[in-house]
């Protein structure tokens, strides 16, 4: 069997390359996130050119087309960061064409990039029919520092935290993204770095998503803070995180893999830090759902009072995106049919419940 690292740079990047080559123009922000925003031009950056891609319909209306993708630079903390923005061409009739935007900050899996994800999700194209702004940044090295334990090639495990933050108030300023509707998701090590925001920013946050990605725990541990809805999409024959948790990782050469707990406990987590009432688990069609009902009074609930944490586990699915048409590589199992995972995350941030067929009664 292939090592998770192998397995990981294994990925067929070649392809999702290829989709975001147009895209090679890149903007540049000059200054720090608190600079001020530039007095033409509607990419909020002060300097450089951008190119994008054209888009296409997607999502559950199918009646919106991506505007064109840039790709653009940030600087934090002394670093150059990139990340891929996309921008929707035009939003639903509810919406208000010029009003703020949600914002979904799509975080790819490690030894992968922001095109990959792209390309694997089709998150824009679903994301534009709802009206959203999507940003995939780029993680250092190809990965994130999702967990707290500072090692050689990541010896400040807050620097991805910082840049997330700084990327959501830059986007808030430049792009008019909704601050009462940031959303953050991502996949394996991606998906863990969205729990972790979620954990150490619920108030940042009104929902996070996670596929394939679980809590850090041992010297790397993370743990919630407060209430946030969260959903963790997990793959039920996963062979490369194991739903049950992979609390004695493989050592790998180039970055250490960091110690998880199970997908259930890390749902658990965030249920208890939300003073959530007792879980409820429905089977669906494809896939098990549990839903944990957070505490409308919860502490520290300033952003939502409401709310659900959702485990859905994916059968017969391994470490992939459900409803993906990219095909994995060798060794990280089957695909799964049901649910669309990009679907049904945005529309978890659009709606996190409760749901009244699942969710205990007023007497929780």
């Amino acid at each position: 069997m292939l090592s998770f690292g192998e397995r990981s740079r294994r990925w067929p990047g070649v392809l999702a390359l290829a989709l975001v080559l147009p895209l090679a123009g890149c903007a540049t922000d000059a200054d720090r996130p608190g600079a001020a925003p530039p007095s033409s031009g509607s990419s909020g950056t002060t300097s450089g050119t951008s190119s994008g891609t054209g888009g296409g319909t997607g999502g559950r209306t199918g009646t919106a087309t991506a505007a064109p993708g840039t790709r653009e630079q940030l600087r934090v903390d002394g670093d150059v960061r990139q990340y891929l923005l996309h921008r929707p061409a035009s939003t639903p009739a509810s919406a208000t064409a010029d009003g703020p935007r949600p914002l979904v900050v799509a975080f790819h899996g490690r030894g992968a990039d922001a095109a990959e994800l792209r390309a694997k999700t089709q998150l824009e194209k679903a994301a534009t029919a709802r009206g959203m702004l999507v940003a995939f940044p780029e993680g250092l090295g190809h990965g994130w520092g999702a967990g707290t334990r500072a090692t050689k090639q990541r010896p400040d495990p807050g620097l991805d935290v910082r840049f997330t933050e700084a990327l959501i108030k830059h986007l808030v300023r430049t792009e008019r993204a909704d601050p009462e509707r940031i959303y953050v998701a991502g996949f394996s090590n991606g998906g863990s770095m969205a729990l972790r925001m979620a954990a150490e920013r619920p108030a940042l946050l009104a929902g996070a998503a996670s596929v394939s990605g679980q809590l850090p725990t041992g010297d790397a541990a993370v743990e919630p803070t407060g209430p946030v809805p969260v959903m963790v999409v997990y793959g039920a024959d996963d062979p490369v995180r194991p739903l049950a948790g992979l609390p004695t990782p493989p050592p790998d050469p180039e970055e250490p893999i960091l110690p998880t707990r199970s997908a259930r406990d890390t749902a658990a987590a965030f249920a208890q830090a939300g003073g959530a009432g007792e879980p409820v688990t429905r089977e669906e069609k494809g896939y098990d759902r549990t839903v944990w009902p957070l505490a409308a009074d919860a502490p520290g609930g300033d952003r939502r009072p409401d709310g659900t944490v959702q485990l859905l586990v994916v059968h017969d699915a391994g470490h992939t995106w459900p409803g993906s048409t990219v095909p994995p590589p060798e060794g990280f199992g089957p695909v799964g049919k049901a649910p669309n995972a990009t679907d049904t995350i945005l529309d978890f941030f659009a709606d996190p419940g409760p749901d009244a067929d699942l969710a205990p009664g007023p007497g929780r």
